[in-house]
Parts: C-alpha cells; sequence; structure tokens
C-alpha cells in the first residue's frame, strides 16, 4: 500500500525528533510504499541534509515551518467575507467560556468548520499567509476577546498579548496553505500517518477532510502536554488561548484518526485525557536496534564492580546535581565507588549545567592521593561518547556495573532500554515511562531523593549476584518488548488494520458504466505485475458515472457476475 508519512523537523533530515525511528521504520517495511510529507523547523535543519533514502520512498516534498514568504495572494470581496467568517469562528472559539457538555460538542464542532473553512479558501485563493498575518486579523482576535462570554483571561488580553497570539496561529496554521492537497499528491496515498500531533498532523486532517484518507497518529511525546510545558513564561492570556487553541485542535485530529499510537502508558493517559477515545488507542512501544549492544548483553566479562555509569545528555531535567549528592552518600557506606558521566550537553543550556555540575564534583570530592607518592584522583568522570574509554555507546554502559538514571522529567527512557540490551541492572527514578519499560527488572526511587537513590546503589553494590539476575531479566524484556523488529510488526498490522476498515473512496467502473467491485485494492499502488482490462474511475460523490483517468482493476469479471 502507500503510506503517506507526515513528519515536523525530523525525517528525512538528518537532525531532529523521530528522525531514527521513521528511518527505521520506513527500511523495515519495504513492502510498502513511502510519500514523505516533512515540515522543517529551521534553516539550519535544512542545510544539514537529508538521510539516504531507501528504494521504498517514492516521493519527498518539504515545506519550511519556520518561515513562510508572503505569498503576494489578493482577496476579493467575497474571499474576505469567507476569510472574516471562518477566523472569527476559530477567534470566538477560543475566546469563549467553558461550557457544559453538549454546548462544548457545538463549540468543537464551530472550531472544525472554521478550520476546513480555512483549508478551503487557501485552497481556493492560493494561501492564508498574508490573511492571517493582516490587521484585519487582530482585530478580529480583539472583537472575540472583548465579546460577552469571553475567558477571564482573554478579556484580559493587551494588544501585545493579540499581536503575540496572532502570531502563533499563523505560524500554526501555515500547513494549510501548502500544494499537497492534489488527488496525485494526499489524495492518492492510502494511509496518512502523522508521526506527531500539532501541525504534522494538519495535513493529515485536510486528506481526510478533501479525499476521506484515513489518519494513522503516533505520538511518542503528547504535542499538548509539550506545550503546557513549554509556555510557562509566556503572559496569562496568550497562554489561556493557545491552550484551547491546541486543545481543540488535538480533539479535532483524534476525533478523526481511524487509530492513535502512543510510545507507553504515560503518553496514553495524556491522550485519553486530551481526548482520544479509548477504543482507537494503541501502545506500541518505540523499537530500539539491538544488534549494537549484543556483544555486551552476551559477554560473561564483569564491569568494574565499584563503578557507577550514567549516560545521556547533559540537561538540568537529568539532575546530575541529585547524583552527585547521591554519590556523596554512597561513598561513607561504599568508599571505593567511582561515577562515570557519559554525554554531551545539550545546547547552550546544557554547557551551562554541565559546567555547574564540574564545579559541585570538585566542591564534593577534592581530589585525594591514597598516599603520599600518588597523584589524587577524583571519583567522577565526565566523558562523550568516542573517547578514548568509551569508543561506542555499548562500552559506555558496559564500564559500569548499576547505570543509573536521576532525571525529574523523562518521556520514554531509551537510555534505559540500551542499559537493558547491554544486561546491565539499574536503579532509575519514578517518572514518564520509567516503571512500565523496567517492569520488576530494576530499583525505582522517588525522584530528587538523593538518599534513596543512594540507598538504592548500596544495595546493588553489595549484591553481585542479585545485579546479574536483574541484568539478565531486564536484558530479556527489553529483546521481547523493545526490538526494532516488534516495531515495524506492529505497524505493519496497524496499516492493515486501517485499510480493511476504509471504505472505497474511488468508484471504477467497466465499459458499460457499471462498477466493479474489488477494482482498487490497497496492492494496486504497488509497481509490479498487478494487470486488468482498463476502466474508468469516478471520484466518489461525483454526477453520475462521469469519466475520469484510466485505473485498471485487477480481475476481468464475466458477464453474468457484472
Amino acid at each position: 500500500m502507500r503510506i503517506g508519512l507526515l513528519t515536523e523537523g525530523g525525517y528525512p533530515y538528518v537532525s531532529g525528533d523521530a528522525r531514527l525511528w521513521c528511518d527505521r521504520l520506513v527500511r523495515g517495511l519495504g513492502q510498502h510504499e513511502f510519500d514523505v510529507y516533512a515540515l522543517s523547523r529551521s534553516e539550519r535543519q535544512e542545510d544539514e541534509g537529508w538521510l539516504p533514502l531507501p528504494r521504498q520512498v517514492g516521493r519527498v516534498r518539504t515545506a519550511p515551518l519556520w518561515t513562510a514568504d508572503e505569498d503576494g495572494v489578493v482577496y476579493g470581496r467575497r474571499a474576505r467575507r469567507r476569510f472574516a467568517e471562518s477566523f472569527g469562528d476559530l477567534a470566538t472559539g477560543l475566546c469563549a467560556s467553558p461550557a457544559p457538555e453538549g454546548a462544548s460538542t457545538a463549540e468543537a464542532d464551530r472550531f472544525a468548520n472554521a478550520l476546513y473553512g480555512l483549508a478551503e479558501l487557501a485552497r481556493d485563493e492560493g494561501g492564508l499567509v498574508g490573511a492571517l498575518r493582516s490587521e484585519g486579523a487582530v482585530r478580529t482576535l480583539e472583537r472575540a476577546c472583548r465579546a460577552p462570554g469571553a475567558l477571564q483571561a482573554a478579556r484580559e488580553a493587551r494588544v501585545p498579548d493579540l499581536l503575540a497570539v496572532a502570531a502563533h496561529l499563523e505560524r500554526a496554521l501555515r500547513p494549510l496553505s501548502l500544494d499537497w492537497y492534489q488527488d496525485e499528491g494526499l489524495g492518492a496515498v492510502d494511509v496518512c500517518h502523522a508521526t506527531s500531533g500539532g501541525p504534522a498532523a494538519l495535513p493529515a486532517l485536510l486528506a481526510h477532510h478533501f479525499f476521506g484518507v484515513p489518519i494513522l497518529v503516533t505520538e511518542y511525546g503528547v504535542r499538548l502536554r509539550s506545550h503546557y510545558l513549554a509556555a510557562t513564561e509566556a503572559p496569562p492570556a496568550v497562554r489561556s488561548l493557545l491552550a484551547v487553541f491546541h486543545g481543540r485542535l488535538a480533539a479535532e485530529i483524534y476525533g478523526r484518526a481511524a487509530l492513535v499510537t502512543s510510545g507507553n502508558a504515560h503518553a496514553r493517559r495524556w491522550q485519553e485525557r486530551c481526548g482520544a477515545d479509548r477504543a482507537k488507542l494503541r501502545t506500541i512501544h518505540p523499537g530500539i536496534d539491538a544488534s549494537h549492544f549484543a556483544e555486551v548483553g552476551e559477554s560473561t566479562d564483569c564491569a568494574a564492580p565499584d563503578t557507577l555509569a550514567w549516560v545521556g545528555r547533559i540537561e538540568p531535567t537529568k539532575d546530575l546535581v541529585s547524583l552527585l549528592h547521591a554519590l556523596a552518600e554512597i561513598r561513607k557506606e561504599e568508599p571505593k565507588t567511582r561515577l562515570r558521566i557519559i554525554g554531551t550537553p545539550s545546547g547552550p543550556e546544557g554547557e551551562a549545567y554541565l559546567g555547574h555540575c564540574r564545579a559541585l564534583a570538585a566542591q564534593l570530592f577534592p581530589d585525594e592521593a591514597e598516599g603520599p607518592h600518588s597523584v589524587g584522583d577524583n571519583p567522577v568522570s565526565f566523558e562523550e561518547i568516542g573517547g578514548p574509554e568509551s569508543p561506542a555507546l555499548a562500552d559506555a554502559y558496559a564500564s559500569g556495573a548499576i547505570t543509573v538514571l536521576s532525571s525529574v522529567v523523562e518521556g520514554f527512557p531509551n537510555s534505559l532500554v540500551e542499559a537493558m540490551f547491554c544486561g546491565r541492572a539499574t536503579v532509575s527514578t519514578d517518572v514518564g515511562a520509567v516503571v512500565e519499560v523496567i517492569g520488576g527488572t530494576g530499583l525505582v526511587v522517588p525522584p530528587r531523593n538523593p538518599r534513596a537513590l543512594a540507598e538504592a546503589c548500596v544495595a546493588l553494590l553489595r549484591a553481585p549476584e542479585r545485579r546479574a539476575r536483574l541484568g539478565a531479566a531486564a536484558r530479556a524484556r527489553a529483546l521481547e518488548l523493545f526490538t526494532v523488529e516488534q516495531n515495524t510488526a506492529a505497524f505493519h498490522g496497524i496499516y492493515l488494520e486501517i485499510v480493511s476498515r476504509t471504505p472505497v473512496r474511488r468508484v471504477v467502473v467497466d465499459g458499460t458504466g457499471e462498477p466493479l467491485p474489488f477494482a482498487v485494492p490497497a496492492e494496486a499502488h504497488v509497481p509490479g505485475r498487478w494487470a486488468g482490462p482498463t476502466a474508468r474511475v469516478v471520484a466518489r460523490g461525483g454526477p453520475g458515472w462521469a469519466s475520469g483517468a484510466p485505473v485498471r482493476a485487477t480481475t476481468s469479471f464475466p458477464e453474468a457476475a457484472r
């Protein structure tokens, strides 16, 4: 079948979110054909280029989400009226006070009708960028904020707040102005697979609206939750209005999707809280290539029994400060314990945090020599993958008897799964999907609790047989649940399930004008031996049996069957 893979800030670019997962998915499903529709997040990302694409990628179309030139579209009177009506309904839906359940459904319908009205206007007129940036859009938003019954935060919005909200809406709605919505574009795919919510799912919504293409949404991090976490510094009016917008958009995406998948139960609970129907939800754990860790995982060599290893991106949410304080407690019980922190800082904030951690380590553990003729050494080392001690990622996990995760915020803990592939016992904080991943194969403690972290590490440092049992169980669990093979097999089944439940979107007729049932199965898109008599295709809902582009039926029918 032909899959329309919709991404934002990731695949096929060499940097960004979910690029490796998408690449593994596409390469693992060689029996399908993929059309990639990618939204880039920055000019730098575009300059870095693409990953090598496999042969099953038939087409790649990209568009920048980080910028949009003036489209030069000048609306006539009728188009201006259509924009005012649709954008006015959208703004009214954002500013309205919370309503009872029945009225809330009406507000959701108003938001959806406004969204599709803007999409149809962009399709007819050639774009929305200029209209969304116009003074009229800001005035429409202001009228909605000042209307009776508006949210208290909306009524308090000042001009800078309105400008900020209008700018955010213009950026979020840029996918509506793309030229992807034609019969030979997203109208030709069998399934639209959006790899995240938000802007990446907007093209899928429009493909469903214009052509009836079914939607699959995959979220390893729920977009609405990310907005709540990221908008803490915005003024109250801006936070309130944008929260309503993203909430309405998420509800519309979940409502139109055939199925919604998440990477863990934590994300699934967020999806359900944001309006997803429980019957549509599936959990498919991310797939990680286990072959890179096979040698370490199957090795019988013992790592340094008094060494703890931490592996990951260095940033404040990883709470290395608590880990360093925990090490101070551990060394009171086990003085020979060492800690290896292996990773690279994430951006300028990560660089500053790394500097703070280095200073704290020097303060907590001043270099002390064992004797008068030896050089002092610090029990904490800061390293990077590729260095002499850890030339590869698997070597980083192999360097410690215990792998520690001290995060205060975590989605799906990839580093924990990699440690499990390496057969390492783990001590982790109870955040995100940690408990779901670990099961009973490691120790879990509360976050921001150095004493509890220290006690768990000391318990495993003193019990080598227990460490070995936990490591073996962790490796078995990871191989069963978190491999690339199980991930691609699960999505293959999801694709087939969606297509099997999707009604025919086109009617194919023979030479006499009679319909041919099952004439356009999903596999007809795959290049190969599919052949048959020439037939005529008619768009669903079109007048009569109007002829169109020829489509080959896969089977010829005898006259009686016709």
